[in-house]
């Protein structure tokens, strides 16, 4: 059962000229002070969600983006900023990327924040996809197996800290702590200062391949997933969830289908399917230019790539339309009866989730967000009966 809808922001600022004819992704270029227009867009949408009810509020860890697609660098310094504009608001971490970390600093720096909220900050990791990113930071990305390792031994380190009240690590890329004499003896473990308000510590990372190593490191943990497949009956997601309930069986956990799993879709509200899609295309095909030379879009072949990248022949080629994602339920586009709908079959289909993270895609401007999340709130939230929330108006300036 739904109890909790939350929304993904990815930082992405307010951008003219989207879509497949519009300015190339590696064309686009910010001034210092629109790129920083994120921090409005984050605050507004906060208060929002604070005032209709919605449970969580996720943010994205993501560096060096000029291009204005994923603008927030630290979601815990966001996240402490926001606990002082809110008071009922979960802030998610959607994800921090441990290979950009030392594990005991993120590890300290979460702790920190979940201490100053009073425990409002969910915890979440990531191992990254932007090479930019990671390998700046001197950790391994191009080098799958090597991000892996480090991710998964950082991610041991980080529940020692959180959850012993003191520890040691001999990994193959720490050591824990140093070997060294302190104030009369030979130093051997360590305690992390302060460690969080409760233990254990709820934690969540996203589910993209779905292979099995993946999600059994997931349930030895009591790591949390998030899928941002859509509401689509069959197909890949399904596998993904009934993969994920056997993974918690093998880690002697007994669950419902959809359990410990957070299933996002883009959403888009309008009169009528027809007119949802003619406005949220562009929105769509922007999307789809900054994430599919990711490899974050599967079947997306290099050719296709190539021509996404170019406004003269992107809008002319063989390239994945909205109506094909509205069709198979990666995008809820229409009237708020039409979403009430599709996410009901949903929760149908997975009795034992409790989240569903609604949000939209890059290039969406910070008007048509509030107020499509301010219809959700409206009528599409009251319409399931495990969200409990009272939904205030917007103010005359919304």
């Amino acid at each position: 059962m739904i109890t909790s809808f939350d929304s993904l922001y990815a930082g992405h600022v307010d951008m003219e000229d989207v879509g497949y004819g519009g300015t190339p992704v590696n064309d686009r270029w910010f001034s210092d002070d629109h790129l920083a227009t994120v921090f409005d867009k984050l605050t507004a949408m906060a208060t929002l969600m604070e005032r209709t009810g919605y449970g969580t509020l996720w943010m994205a860890e993501h560096h060096f983006q000029r291009e204005g697609y994923e603008c927030l660098p630290n979601v815990l310094l966001a996240s402490l900023h926001l606990s002082h504009l809110t008071k009922r608001l979960q802030l998610g971490c959607a994800f921090n990327i441990g290979p950009m970390w030392h594990p005991l600093r993120l590890a300290e720096d979460y702790a920190t924040v979940d201490r100053l909220t009073g425990g409002r900050v969910i915890f979440g990791v990531g191992r990254g996809y932007h090479t930019r990113e990671v390998e700046t930071f001197g950790a391994p990305l191009l080098d799958q197996p090597a991000n892996r390792e480090l991710f998964e031994e950082q991610v041991e380190i980080i529940f020692k800290a959180f959850n012993e009240p003191s520890f040691s690590h001999q990994g193959k890329y720490y050591q824990l702590p140093a070997h060294v004499p302190y104030r009369g003896y030979d130093l051997e473990e360590i305690t992390l200062v302060p460690r969080p308000l409760k233990t254990p510590v709820e934690c969540w990372q996203p589910i993209q391949g779905g292979t099995q190593r993946a999600m059994d490191f997931m349930a030895k943990h009591n790591i949390q997933g998030m899928i941002g497949g859509g509401v689509a009956e069959g197909g890949a997601m399904d596998r993904v969830v009934v993969a994920w309930q056997e993974a918690q069986a093998r880690a002697g956990r007994e669950t419902e289908l959809g359990e410990g799993l957070s299933i996002g879709v883009h959403f888009h509200i309008a009169e009528s399917q027809e007119q949802g899609m003619k406005e949220a295309a562009k929105y769509f095909e922007e999307n789809l230019k900054m994430f599919g030379p990711l490899r974050l879009v599967r079947g997306l072949s290099d050719e296709q790539m190539r021509d996404m990248a170019d406004p003269a022949r992107a809008p002319y080629a063989d390239l994945p339309s909205i109506e094909a994602s509205v069709n198979g339920g990666g995008y809820l586009c229409g009237p708020p009866s039409y979403i009430v709908e599709s996410l009901k079959q949903l929760e149908a289909r997975y009795p034992g989730m409790k989240r569903v993270n609604v949000s939209h895609p890059m290039g969406v401007p910070q008007s048509v967000i509030l107020e499509h999340m301010q219809v959700l709130a409206e009528e599409v939230m009251p319409e399931f009966e495990g969200v409990t929330s009272s939904v205030a108006p917007a103010p005359a300036d919304d």
